[in-house]
């Protein structure tokens, strides 16, 4: 063959191919392929972790272009329906146009998660957008093979000052794949600040969690909010006093907010202050659940119960026992609302399924020997779309009650 024959072959040709011995959820729609749905053979395994490759069936059949790890449960994951689609900057660019132009439409300021993985087209790939600065998680092999290519679409989309790659996450330890960070460009160590709903907060990048705010809570945190006038408000897992915070400027009477870093607590405090609401919020480092259990004793009652706790449930082995834990926790939460108050509930834990959820919360008022009547049931904002093909990305859970 000569050297123009070769050039003439399209780069993506070269991707390698791997059949799919059950495509009826592919076909579907769904963007993960399991890896007992694929035919793992000795070329499938040898595959190196990330690389793109074409999908087809047993027939030869093109299914789509996926990224390939074989070494991880969920095999492949779809970019594209196209078999010969690339994972390059052209492709990411397009993802990010189209994410961007979703979120200028749905807030006024660049504070949201711009890409939330496969519902914006970006499998295993996560960015927070504080300004300008941005702040990735590349959760898959595929997604860290291809860091390139986003980082280069973020520099042609937004220009940032800054992009954080918060690749720590342990997700990365299902991947085989090492955990790190790293920033490119200039950011100080100082906080970012966020911009949401009128009030503005700090969030630590490098010691925070996840990304540094948790964006999702949004539109949950306004409707709280708007419940709390005159109300005395406790804010548990307060973090850096999202809640709290907003049910202060809204005319709360005082604010309590529980957690155990240190760290968080003072950002909060500063974020009051920054609010002016400093003299309404008090934020205090203690555990949880003994800290409801020290309120109980002290006969302390609240207008507004907010319980916002991490995932209880990160494994299937542990889903009984994080369902009792939510039992207990929220049985508590109730004995601490004052007759006509409010609680509100959460898990993030996506595991955990709705109905389980929110059975949960049923039997825990049911415990506390509480009644009431369910005003709000909700999930993320809208800046963390849903895939329609995976339940799995409805993560949050949450709900408001009005308990008698």
């Amino acid at each position: 063959m000569t050297d123009a024959a070769e050039e003439e072959i399209p780069t993506e040709e070269a991707s390698p191919i791997v059949t799919v011995t059950r495509p009826k959820r592919v076909r579907r729609g769904s963007p993960w392929v399991f890896s007992n749905e694929i035919e793992m053979n000795a070329a499938a395994k040898a595959i190196p972790p990330g690389t793109m490759v074409r999908l087809q069936e047993q027939s030869c059949k093109p299914v789509g272009a996926a990224y390939f790890n074989p070494h991880s449960l969920i095999a492949a994951r779809v970019i594209a329906d196209d078999p010969t689609q690339a994972f390059d900057t052209a492709y990411v660019v397009a993802r990010l146009t189209n994410a961007l132009e979703l979120r200028d439409r749905l807030y006024p300021a660049p504070f949201y998660r711009l890409i939330h993985a496969e519902a914006d087209g970006l499998p295993g790939i996560v960015i927070d957008r504080y300004g300008d600065v941005v702040v990735c998680q590349l959760n898959t092999a595929g997604a860290e093979r291809h860091r390139a290519a986003v980082t280069d679409a973020l520099q042609d989309v937004l220009n940032p000052r800054a992009i954080v790659l918060k690749n720590d996450s342990p997700v990365r330890d299902l991947e085989r794949l090492d955990r790190y960070e790293e920033t490119i460009g200039t950011l100080s160590d100082d906080p970012l600040e966020v911009q949401e709903n009128g009030a503005t907060f700090l969030a630590p990048i490098g010691a925070g969690q996840k990304t540094g705010w948790f964006y999702d809570q949004r539109d949950n945190r306004a409707f709280v909010a708007s419940l709390a006038k005159g109300a005395r408000v406790l804010d548990l897992y307060c973090y850096l006093g999202g809640f709290g915070i907003l049910a202060a400027k809204s005319g709360a009477a005082s604010v309590l907010g529980i957690d155990r870093a240190d760290a968080t607590l003072s950002l909060a405090r500063e974020s009051a202050d920054r609010n002016g609401v400093g003299d309404i919020c008090t934020f205090e480092n203690a555990t949880l659940p003994g800290a409801l259990e020290t309120l109980a004793t002290a006969g302390e009652r609240f207008d507004i119960v907010v319980c916002d706790p991490p995932a209880f449930v990160k494994s299937r082995k542990n889903l009984a026992t994080g369902l009792k834990g939510y039992r207990k926790l929220f049985k508590l939460c109730a004995g601490r609302v004052v007759p006509g108050g409010f609680l509100f509930a959460a898990s993030c834990s996506h595991l955990v399924e709705r109905d389980a959820f929110e059975d949960e919360v049923a039997h825990a008022l049911a415990l506390a020997g509480r009644k009431g009547r369910v005003l709000r049931v909700a999930e993320a904002g809208a800046d963390h779309p849903a895939h329609p093909m995976l339940p799995q990305s409805r993560y949050l859970k949450a709900m408001v009650l009005q308990l008698d």
